[in-house]
């Protein structure tokens, strides 16, 4: 199982260790992590922007488990939340900000950490940064890894790096840009990219380094290189990767004119990744990652995935539909609209349905991804692709469960932004807009089987250019926005009826 670690199995009744403060824990490793921890026997502070966010994970119910509600850029708050720890786990990273400004935050970012682990007398930071020879041509975002290193060593508490190439793991940003890219591209004309040497590693093995340094004093302090055993080119991941999709192998063709910047704009047409993400690692990929030596495996030593079981392992949980984090999990969500003041358009409808509130409220929660928007497809698809041609995330993104969403979750081009069972759900949209949109549905009961449910679009314009394109769109809600609450109807009165629930 890929999330599976060496960990040995805890005792019933559970051990406290201590406590250490993780950042990050919305993101893909932070996500992953915290279970780790808590298995192990930690008491784990979660430092988060959002708290409604961070507890749709169902680990955050678990005892020992405390939530910390403040920015990482608050100096004063991430030192009260460091005080009585015995470490912190640094998995902060900004590469979903615009443009190149990721960089300049991030290291900002890190020494506002570095100075308030001095202040509250943190011994120790863990750090999981980027693995790259050093030099004048390193990419700016293993440069950037390299920076925020510095400056979380610029402190009084010991920094422990542990400097990772591609995670290879179900749902990481890495991993999924190579399966989008090899199942949809059985040509590819490639970056020379493709032929650099790069040491991957699986996403358990991360986790098992992560855990076991806080238990190994001498990496107290050190930097360590972790990869898998395999040495491998881009191509070859790519060829592997097709086989275990049981595909026709792939027509791989370097061309030197491909720069990083049009690498990642043509991953962001072929694949859920925006250009921005994309670009830092593409940029990423034309460096030698390879790890200098195998101290970090002679501290702490395992069973080291090769990049074939690493790859068939994140293939299993897709399939399965266990992916538990996500790179599209970390995006920030923003502040509810605005709604007071200004020209708000609204489309309301409503409908009765005859189902429960559970039947309809499950209904909701199946719209996007595989399943549709229940009307219209295809005009959601041309949606999508005029967003990704314009630089948006398009409808590629898809979901993370089939059936289910949690707040915060990435819905094709929406996030999830209020949800409360079997009663309301709203969605935010992120798609290219010149204005603010939500979509939201309020489920009311009306009697025994029946309910009221309501579906409000709002948008918010920016200037002219979103009043023209409010009115520009409106003559397809008829059928889009009605389409879709006659299909939520239907579908929610499928799953009342008696022979669903015979099914079921």
């Amino acid at each position: 199982m890929e999330t599976q670690s060496d960990i040995p199995e805890q005792d019933s009744a559970r051990r406290d260790r201590g406590v250490v403060l993780l950042t990050g824990a919305t993101g893909y490793i932070g996500g992953r992590l915290a279970p780790h921890l808590l298995d192990a026997g930690w008491r784990v502070r979660c430092v988060t922007r959002s708290e409604a966010k961070l507890r749709s994970r169902s680990w955050t119910q678990r005892e020992g488990v405390e939530i910390v509600e403040a920015d990482a850029a608050n100096e004063n708050a991430l030192r009260e939340a460091m005080r009585g720890c015995d470490a912190a786990y640094y998995l902060v990273h900004s590469m979903m900000a615009a443009g190149a400004s990721y960089r300049d935050r991030d290291r900002e970012l890190a020494s506002i950490f570095a100075r308030a682990a001095s202040e509250a007398g943190l011994p120790r930071i863990i750090y999981l940064g980027g693995l790259g020879e050093t030099g004048e041509d390193l990419s700016q975002h293993l440069s950037s890894r390299q920076e925020v290193e510095r400056a979380l060593a610029s402190g009084a508490a010991a920094l422990t790096t542990l400097r990772a190439a591609m995670i290879i793991g179900s749902g990481s940003a890495s991993f999924e840009i190579l399966r989008y890219l090899v199942e949809r591209l059985p040509v590819m004309v490639t970056p020379r990219w493709v032929k650099t040497e790069s040491q991957p590693i699986g996403v358990r093995n991360v986790l098992h380094y992560l855990v076991q340094c806080l238990d190994v004093e001498e990496t107290t302090g050190k930097t360590l290189d972790i990869g898998g055993p395999d040495v491998v080119t881009y191509r070859e991941l790519m060829r592997i990767m097709a086989e275990e999709r049981g595909l026709a192998r792939r027509l791989v063709i370097p061309v030197p004119v491909l720069t990083p910047r049009l690498s990642s704009l043509w991953i962001h047409l072929v694949t859920p990744m925006s250009a921005r993400i994309a670009r830092p690692l593409a940029e990423g990929l034309r460096n030698r990652v390879v790890c200098r030596d195998i101290e970090a495996q002679r501290l702490m030593p395992q069973r080291l995935l090769t990049a074939r079981e690493a790859i068939a392992a994140a293939l299993g949980k897709v399939e399965g539909r266990e992916v538990e984090s996500s790179w599209s999990d970390a995006g920030r969500l923003p502040g509810d609209p605005d709604w007071a003041g200004g020209t708000v358009f609204t489309d309301a409808r409503e409908t009765i349905v005859g189902a429960g509130r559970d039947e309809t409220f499950h209904a909701v929660c199946g719209l996007g991804g595989e399943h549709g928007y229940f009307t219209a497809n295809w005009l959601w698809r041309l949606r999508g692709l005029m967003d990704k041609l314009i630089g948006g995330p398009g409808l590629r993104r898809g979901r993370r469960h089939p059936d289910e969403i949690s707040y915060g979750d990435a819905l094709d081009f929406w996030r999830v932004t209020k949800i409360e069972t079997n009663r309301e759900i709203e969605l935010r949209a992120e798609m290219r807009l010149p204005g603010v949109a939500t979509l939201s549905f309020e489920i009311d009961e009306r009697g025994p089987g029946q309910v009221t449910l309501r579906q409000i679009a709002r948008f918010k314009p920016k200037g002219l250019l979103g009043i023209l394109y409010w009115y520009s769109v409106l003559p397809l809600h008829g059928i889009v926005f009605r389409g879709m609450l006659q299909g939520i109807q239907r579908e929610a009165e499928r799953l009342e009826s008696p022979s669903a629930n015979a099914a079921a």
